[in-house]
């Protein structure tokens, strides 16, 4: 009788044996020193790709008119002379000071109002809860081109042209920013505000001593996305105002990319080196609260 037609029993394993190598080195592959090494050269490749053009910025922004088209990354005379003249030459502080108004206010706005919105879809019970969510997330499929249109006859039929409430206004409340806090307030669990309401909390000291504190991971992400947007809006702050004084930082820059100073690379390098700072900064503060939310919430849901 051959081999293989004798019958299989089962062995059963030995406690404290080890799993053969084969059954575990699908699982450890990455921890090999090689393939460490090449998962490392692969993400330092990828985050010199996505800051070589910032790097770029910032090294011909501080280039002369006869050396920007140098491919040195280290400028042989490094001056400031660029940023002179953006700040010398062009309303750029005014421009800079109205985008980061506007930018503050609807990042507040939003954050205030869709998180209240949120909160009372989430957690209240009344009739048309559902049907009221759904119509604010069919709002998401209108493209904002649609909406710039009515926006401007609004605009114009209230006087609301060059002003910052009319440059703030579609942005005060967003669709996203009620679906993003009313998904986050759900996912947290019913025994928590049970146990907040037999200690006497009501609804305000439980949002604002419970939830905020809680959900600061949520609420970093929408601060962070409604900066970022506002700051960065060009087509609406360029159709509602027409006074130089009331541009906004991208509009502005474009009226200077348009102008006889144009060609100055330099300058150009210089005023869009100025315009990512906030953004940087906006970044670092959002990064620090959203560890620090999810390192405190300690909420399963």
């Amino acid at each position: 009788m051959s081999s293989d037609a004798l019958p299989r029993t089962a062995v059963a394993p030995v406690p404290g044996d080890r799993p053969a190598a084969s059954t575990i080195v699908g699982k450890r592959d990455w921890r090999r020193p090689g393939a460490r090494v090449a998962l490392y050269l692969i993400l330092l490749i990828g985050g010199l790709m996505m800051v070589f053009p910032f790097v770029w910025m910032v090294v011909s922004s501080l280039k002369s008119a006869s050396e920007i088209y140098s491919l040195s990354l280290v400028p042989p005379n490094p001056s400031l002379a660029n940023y002179r003249e953006v700040l010398n030459e062009t309303p750029f502080i005014r421009w800079f000071a109205n985008s980061l108004l506007v930018a503050g206010i609807t990042t507040a706005s939003v954050a205030f109002f869709d998180s209240l919105v949120g909160y009372v879809l989430a957690k209240f019970r009344f009739p048309g809860r559902t049907l009221i969510f759904l119509v604010i997330l069919s709002t998401l499929m209108v493209p904002t081109e649609m909406l710039v249109i009515p926006w401007y006859v609004l605009s114009i039929e209230m006087g609301w042209t060059d002003s910052y409430w009319g440059i703030m206004f579609p942005g005060v409340i967003s669709a996203f920013g009620i679906f993003l806090m009313r998904q986050t307030f759900v996912k947290m669990p019913r025994d928590l505000y049970d146990a907040a309401r037999l200690d006497g909390c009501g609804h305000a000291r439980y949002f604002a001593g419970i939830v905020v504190p809680n959900c600061l991971a949520a609420f970093a992400s929408l601060g962070l996305l409604t900066f970022l947007s506002s700051w960065n809006a060009y087509l609406w702050p360029l159709l509602v105002t027409n006074r130089t004084e009331m541009r906004t930082v991208q509009v502005g820059i474009r009226y200077f990319m348009d102008s006889d100073q144009g060609n100055q690379w330099g300058a150009l390098m210089a005023a869009s080196t100025l315009v990512v700072v906030p953004t940087l900064i906006a970044f670092l503060i959002a990064q620090r609260l959203l560890v620090e939310g999810f390192a405190s919430a300690g909420i399963k849901g």
